[in-house]
C-alpha cells in the first residue's frame, strides 16, 4: 500500500482516492499497485458492493508519472508493469465502478473512465489522451472503446493531436452521466454509489456482464500492451520523454520510429 492512494470501505462502498495532489496525482507503480490491490480485494469481498474512484487536489490525475516511462525507455527498469495489472483488473471488474473527476484527467485518467459504469465530472474537467505526443499508443482497450463511444474522428483527434475534451462535450458524447460544480462532485458520486448498494448485487453484476464484451476488451488490452512496450524502446519515445524533462518541443524528424 502507498500513502498516495487511500483505500476506505464504508457501507459497502470501496473508495480509492488518489492522494498525490502536489504532483497532480501522477500515477507511480506503487499507486497502480495499490489500486490493483483494491480492485482485487473488492472482487473477493462480498461486503464491497461498489468501487468509487476520486482524486485529491485540483486534478483527477496527470496520468502516468513519466519518470517510470523514461526509465523503461532508457532500459533502467522493465517498465510500468503495475499499470498493466491495473488496466487488466479494470477490464475484468464485475462490480460497479464509479468515477468522480475534477480538473485534468490525462492518459489513463481518461481511458479508465471507459471501464466505469457511472462517471461524474466537475465543471472544470478536461479529458486528455495525448499518447501519440509521447510516441506511444493508446491503452486500456481505449483504441476500441473510445471510437465506439464518441466516433472515429473525435477519438483520433484526442489520440493523435492530443486535443482535450471539456466536461460539457464529454457529457454530450456519452462519456459522463452529469457535470456538476466541483464543490458538489464527491457528494453526487457518493450518492450514486449509495444508491447502487441498495440494488440486488447479482442483478447488477449480470447486467454489467451483458453490457461488456470482456473477451474483446482483454484481447484489445493485450494487443495494445504489446505495442506500448515496444514503443517505449523506440528512439521516438526516448526523444519524447527527454523533451518533456527538458521542457522543450520534441523533434522527431531525426529519430527512428
Amino acid at each position: 500500500m502507498t500513502d498516495h492512494v487511500r483505500t476506505d470501505v464504508t457501507d459497502g462502498i470501496m473508495t480509492l482516492t488518489l492522494a498525490r495532489p502536489d504532483k497532480k496525482n501522477a500515477l507511480t507503480n506503487a499507486m497502480y499497485s495499490a489500486m490493483s490491490d483494491g480492485l482485487e480485494r473488492a472482487e473477493k469481498d462480498a461486503g464491497v458492493r461498489v468501487i468509487l474512484f476520486q482524486g485529491d487536489g485540483d486534478s483527477f490525475t496527470a496520468g502516468n508519472d513519466l519518470a517510470d516511462f523514461s526509465a523503461a525507455s532508457n532500459g533502467s527498469n522493465h517498465g510500468p508493469s503495475e499499470a498493466g495489472r491495473f488496466i487488466g483488473n479494470l477490464g475484468k471488474a464485475t462490480k460497479p465502478l464509479i468515477a468522480a473527476v475534477q480538473g485534468n484527467a490525462v492518459g489513463v485518467g481518461t481511458t479508465m473512465l471507459l471501464h466505469c459504469d457511472l462517471v461524474y465530472l466537475g465543471d472544470n474537467a478536461r479529458l486528455m489522451t495525448p499518447f501519440v505526443n509521447l510516441a506511444v499508443v493508446p491503452e486500456a482497450a481505449s483504441s476500441w472503446l473510445l471510437p465506439a463511444r464518441v466516433g472515429h474522428v473525435r477519438a483520433y483527434a484526442m489520440f493523435a493531436l492530443g486535443e482535450p475534451m471539456d466536461a460539457a462535450t464529454a457529457l454530450a458524447c456519452g462519456l459522463a452521466n452529469a457535470v456538476v460544480p466541483v464543490a458538489e462532485l464527491r457528494a453526487r458520486a457518493r450518492a450514486a454509489a449509495e444508491a447502487l448498494t441498495q440494488r440486488p448485487a447479482g442483478s447488477l453484476n449480470q447486467t454489467k456482464a451483458l453490457m461488456r464484451d470482456m473477451e474483446r476488451i482483454a484481447a484489445q488490452i493485450n494487443r495494445e500492451g504489446a505495442l506500448f512496450r515496444q514503443r517505449l524502446q523506440t528512439g521516438e519515445a526516448r526523444e519524447a520523454f527527454a523533451a518533456f524533462a527538458e521542457r522543450r518541443k520534441p523533434d522527431f524528424s531525426k529519430v527512428a520510429g
